[in-house]
């Protein structure tokens, strides 16, 4: 039998919007969670109302083994958690004027698609899941015009004029950045420093140096092993520093304010002395890092003795109660599946100007520390932890995260320790 779509959403439409979203700035960063939505849109277009389980989206999405157990595993509730959020601020921002809505509602693994609820002054339209129907019997045609092809007519008008006033809206508004949409309060407050300073920010990335060459193998330059006449190539950073940059490019569009991105190894103290910095990165490859003051209480540092030797860890140099006094990651030779990362604010060479450090013992980590900073819920519980609800009160800190991978993508975060330190 054959098979027709609903006329006014039907599965091309929902298809298209699909690849809206996964090719947006604020998804298409992220492949994990971009194959798991069109795997989820996939699966609800074509089997409405049939529930996907962990299993499934664990085993068939994610690489999870076949002995993968939801219970004791919350990969799939945490990629979905992820997503979700990612939606709502899709939706927030750059499809804020989108006539197709979806959501992945909480406890399920089902999209939804709508259209958008109108606005004050808008017509109203219905809203339409789209679903699939057995294609109705062929009956004789009539001379009379058909009722229901009257009513579909009248829609497709009614849907066309609607699509053209959006069309018209959006040429006639700037980009979502300048549209003075509201900002966090959590924005606000942690980044104010480098949105008001006369200069505009610097973001520092690291970019390691390495020897050998990229089509036969490259390795970090040793100086101990490298004589002082090797080609050395310094110009290759991680996947987690460039999404990272492209986080903060993110926030600082938000308040419309420009910001320069150079890499380590063309950073001079002349910028330290007259801009705020941000560096992403840890010191391992980020050397200018140590040109300058650094962190105190959460100190990268390689390991010199024990199994771990050569590890890079974070010490903790003034443990709490039931603190560790090192903090390991996944080791170097192994798939990486967790690491630790540092966030710290610190004075500048200028004491009028700031210092941001956000860096993992891996790129992954790097990526997480940004991320954290750059997620008004995240923000929110470290400027609670911190005890700041206004840009004043935030002083010189240093914060430990804890972060879990999987398949190259920090899925958790979490807060560890934070240290208020004096100026």
């Amino acid at each position: 039998m054959a098979v027709t779509h609903t006329f006014a959403l039907g599965r091309e439409q929902c298809s298209q919007q699909i690849e809206k979203l996964t090719n947006s700035h604020i998804l298409h960063s992220s492949e994990s969670l971009c194959k798991l939505l069109r795997y989820l849109a996939e699966h609800s277009l074509d089997h409405p109302g049939v529930s996907l389980k962990e299993y499934q989206i664990a085993t068939e999405v994610l690489g999870r083994p076949p002995g993968f157990d939801p219970q004791s595993d919350s990969t799939v509730r945490v990629q979905a958690g992820r997503l979700r959020v990612k939606l709502a601020e899709y939706y927030g921002q750059e499809g804020a004027n989108d006539l197709i809505v979806v959501e992945l509602p909480k406890g399920s693994y089902a999209l939804n698609f709508h259209l958008r609820a109108a606005r004050p002054g808008e017509s109203v339209l219905p809203q339409v899941v789209a679903v699939e129907h057995p294609a109705p019997e062929m009956t004789p045609p009539t001379t009379r015009p058909s009722s229901l092809a009257i009513v579909l007519l009248s829609f497709l008008l009614a849907a066309s004029l609607v699509v053209t006033g959006v069309l018209l809206a959006q040429r006639n508004h700037p980009a979502v950045a300048t549209t003075g949409e509201p900002i966090a309060p959590a924005f606000q407050i942690f980044w104010n420093r480098f949105v008001n300073g006369p200069q505009q920010p610097w973001v520092i990335f690291s970019n390691g140096s390495f020897v050998g060459r990229p089509e036969t193998g490259m390795r970090y330059f040793n100086p101990a092993l490298d004589t002082k006449e090797s080609f050395i190539l310094d110009h290759y950073t991680g996947v987690g520093e460039v999404l990272a940059i492209h986080q903060l490019d993110r926030i600082f569009a938000l308040f419309n304010h420009p910001v320069g991105v150079k890499r380590g190894a063309l950073f001079s103290l002349d910028d330290a002395k007259y801009n705020d910095l941000i560096f992403v990165g840890s010191p391992s490859e980020n050397l200018t890092l140590l040109d300058i003051p650094g962190t105190q209480d959460f100190v990268f540092q390689r390991l010199t003795s024990g199994p771990r030797k050569g590890d890079l860890a974070v010490m903790n140099v003034r443990p709490e109660p039931g603190e560790p006094k090192i903090f390991l990651a996944t080791p170097a030779n192994q798939a990486t599946v967790e690491d630790y990362a540092v966030v710290s604010l610190l004075p500048g060479l200028d004491p009028s100007r700031s210092i941001l450090i956000l860096a993992g013992n891996s790129t992954f980590g790097t990526q997480a520390a940004v991320e954290y900073v750059c997620r008004e819920p995240s923000l929110q519980e470290l400027l609670h932890r911190l005890k700041v609800t206004k840009p004043s009160e935030l002083k010189p800190f240093e914060a430990l995260l804890h972060v879990k991978i999987a398949h190259g993508v920090p899925v958790v975060t979490d807060l560890v320790a934070v240290r208020n330190r004096a100026n």
